[in-house]
């Protein structure tokens, strides 16, 4: 038997009515799914240990996370699927209890004279001759957010507790007063290991100059 085209048409548009009109619980069909990657792969030796040992185990991984919300979207009227919300918690972990690498800066420093820094290794490890040293105001959010950097020593890494001066160009220098930082970068470890005390650059003559801040003669402002 052959349907004619309207039968056909007909009968689409009841099943399509029909299943649209389906009454069903919702289905949390999307997950979410997470994991913290542990900085070394366990043994068999250490999940035995693991089954038996009190430990949480959290030395082993860089940060620790926390879920702190999971939920489903019931607003969402397109389906009966439900779009799933979870919120979590982070919490970076420190590698290292105490900094890498001391560093402080030397004098007085301002844009009208090269200025000095020093930093000496504390402990031992993957340093790069790609290490840089970064100048930061106070209250800076990334590595990257620096006023100026300048390279370690190029021609060899130092020893442990050697001291390591290193000349910072006056043009390089903000010329208006602030608060400062100074930072090690490490290439390899892709973080700061080392931050130096807060200290004050000073405001540079060159700042008049320059018509940054204006001309004080006689207690006014020219």
């Amino acid at each position: 038997m052959v349907l004619s085209t309207p039968v056909i048409l007909s009968s689409f548009l009841h099943s399509m009515l029909h299943y649209s009109t389906k009454k069903r619980k919702p289905a949390w069909t999307d997950r979410i799914l997470w994991r913290i990657k542990p900085k070394t792969q366990p043994s068999e030796d250490d999940d035995e240990k693991a089954s038996t040992s009190t430990d949480d185990g959290l030395d082993e991984y860089p940060l620790q996370v926390t879920q702190d919300k999971y939920t489903s979207d019931m607003s969402y009227g397109v389906s009966d699927h439900k779009p799933v919300i979870a919120i979590f918690g982070l919490e970076l972990r420190k590698y290292f209890d105490t900094p890498l690498v001391h560093i402080s800066p030397l004098g007085t420093w301002s844009g009208d004279q090269d200025a000095l820094l020093s930093y000496t290794f504390q402990e031992d490890f993957m340093s790069s001759t790609w290490d840089w040293i970064g100048l930061y105001k106070v209250g800076f959010k990334s590595p990257s957010d620096y006023e100026t950097f300048v390279w370690v020593r190029e021609d060899e890494l130092p020893e442990t507790n050697e001291v390591i001066e290193i000349s910072v160009d006056k043009d390089e220098i903000p010329l208006l007063s602030g608060q400062y930082v100074l930072g090690y970068y490490s290439t390899n470890m892709q973080s700061i290991i080392g931050l130096s005390a807060s200290f004050q650059i000073v405001e540079s003559k060159r700042a008049v100059m320059e018509g940054l801040i204006p001309e004080n003669i006689n207690g006014l402002n020219k």
